[in-house]
């Protein structure tokens, strides 16, 4: 029986968390694994399949030729939790009351689990750390529980280091602007108070960080989308300090399909798309700044307009992805909020310097584009690893959650980007300080211009994407590691004694 159990491929199901910058590297993953012979399993609700069905037909599609499973998406329905119908994403949610319901869904979430793997019997679990409750459901039918929380080994070192320690709480200075050193991390990282959730003024959050950490620590490892060359100290950090099991996959954008329209649900996908890659194409090398953060960020229109002020500041060309913020569409009384004098005249069509783009746009297209030289972003970690896989420099500007210490990788160790000056830890429902236009033109130059920084910036950008691009190659670090992961999965399926691949064993 054994026998015929090792000559059945791996089942992998993966869980994502229901917001777009969890489910999209979830989708990509699934592609990488079934591209290695893996059968892999999304489960999610109704909307949230919409927004990764393109991206799984494009894999299968590829796959019929190879040979390769096809990736299942199975459906279940989101929980009524008092929400509207059609909301099931994080980027839906307008109130912190929305929020609590929200996250009631997702601990509801166990039910289908439950009977997805009571049926099916997967190898293993890929569960997004905020399901805090998969590690003790796996563990109930004898599966394999892999975390996922969609960042780099650095940030998931900082957060272990804030969880064990309680810097912030043992921190006596109440000064938002105390510096906050992070003990026990390879390099010596320091935050200001203010850019770190506070225990006393957050204790669900903090309480809720606790319950992850733990439930991480006794899952039986965890997948991260990096590579091994961008944060060599890291993972080894991780495995040896810390004694994790982390297998670092990614960048798993790169088995994308679907790079276009990649994470659009149907009809998303901004009609600038085509546009803004002509108006590229016409563009000098390296001289386009690409301003975009992500799906979660909110601006006030007094943070609009100094980024606008920042835009023109810089002299430099740019293109703007207008989302999420004060305002949607340059064309609506919202604009009049924020625009600076003179700004309409600088973008597309009326101008040249800009190109603004309202809805789902082609990231990885743009950063690819030769004319692109600089990254305006959040630092989300999608965001950042598209950024170091294109080779392209950033401008830093994180807002909460591990943005913050993305950006100490970026700034810090790597060395390829420069901040804004960035420093409250505030959700989109929160106020922050207006950051100056001025400030962000300097960076924006600095990064661009013609120093000996700058140029330093670009050249390890680009070194480090040539190295993120051949990592989940055949031979690369990730493709490696996906090898040894799978290796340490079929192990599990053998008799005690048999096992002949030690490395990552229990």
């Amino acid at each position: 029986m054994a026998v015929k159990d090792e000559q059945q491929p791996l089942h992998i199901l993966f869980l994502p968390f229901l917001v777009p910058g969890h489910l999209i590297p979830i989708g990509d993953m699934a592609a990488l694994f079934a591209a290695r012979g893996v059968k892999c399993t999304i489960l999610t609700t109704p909307v949230n399949a919409a927004v990764i069905r393109p991206a799984v037909d494009r894999a299968n599609d590829a796959a019929l030729w190879s040979g390769h499973p096809a990736i299942d998406v199975a459906v279940v329905p989101f929980p009524d939790v008092g929400l509207p119908p059609g909301i099931e994403s994080a980027t839906a949610l307008a109130s912190e009351e929305d929020r609590g319901k929200f996250f009631n869904a997702i601990m509801r979430m166990r039910e289908p689990f439950d009977q997805f793997v009571a049926e099916h019997r997967p190898d293993a679990v890929v569960s997004d750390g905020f399901y805090t409750w998969s590690v003790d459901a796996a563990a109930d039918h004898g599966v394999p529980r892999l975390v996922f929380l969609g960042t780099s080994a650095f940030a998931r070192s900082c957060t272990d280091s804030t969880v064990r320690n309680n810097p912030v709480g043992a921190c006596a200075d109440e000064d938002p602007d105390a510096v906050v050193p992070l003990p026990g991390l390879p390099h010596r990282v320091e935050m200001r108070r203010s850019q770190m959730l506070d225990p006393k003024k957050r204790p669900d959050h903090w309480a809720f960080f606790q319950a992850m950490n733990a439930a991480d620590q006794s899952s039986y490892g965890e997948v991260i989308n990096s590579f091994h060359e961008l944060e060599p100290e890291y993972a080894e950090h991780y495995r040896e300090a810390l004694g994790r099991r982390a297998w670092l996959v990614g960048p798993v954008a790169l088995a994308s399909k679907d790079v276009a329209a990649r994470g659009a649900a149907p009809g998303a996908l901004s009609p600038d798309a085509d546009g803004v890659l002509r108006w590229l194409d016409a563009k000098p090398d390296g001289s386009v700044a690409y301003v975009s953060f992500g799906t979660l960020s909110s601006f006030s229109p007094a943070e609009m307009r100094e980024l606008a002020r920042g835009l023109d500041l810089s002299g430099m060309s740019f293109v703007w992805v207008i989302g999420g913020g004060a305002a949607n569409d340059t064309d609506t009384d919202a604009s009049a909020e924020w625009m600076p004098e003179g700004f309409a005249d600088l973008i597309s069509p009326r101008g040249d310097r800009g190109f603004t783009i309202r809805g789902w746009a082609p990231q990885m297209l743009i950063l690819n584009h030769p004319a692109v030289g600089v990254f305006l972003t959040h630092c989300g970690w999608n965001s950042t690893l598209e950024a170091v896989s294109a080779g392209v420099p950033m401008v830093t500007w994180p807002r909460y959650a591990d943005q913050f210490y993305n950006e100490k990788l970026i700034v810090e160790v790597l060395k390829v980007g420069v901040g804004v000056g960035s420093r409250e830890y505030a959700s989109n429902l929160e106020d922050r300080r207006v950051i100056g236009g001025e400030v962000i033109a300097a960076a924006i130059g600095t990064v661009m211009g013609d120093g000996k920084d700058g140029e330093a910036m670009r050249r390890k950008a680009r070194e480090l994407g040539v190295k993120a691009r051949g990592a989940p190659e055949k031979g690369g670090s990730s493709y490696d590691e996906v090898g040894r992961l799978m290796d340490a999965l079929m192990d599990r399926r053998r008799p005690a004694g048999s096992s002949v691949h030690e490395r990552y064993g229990d």
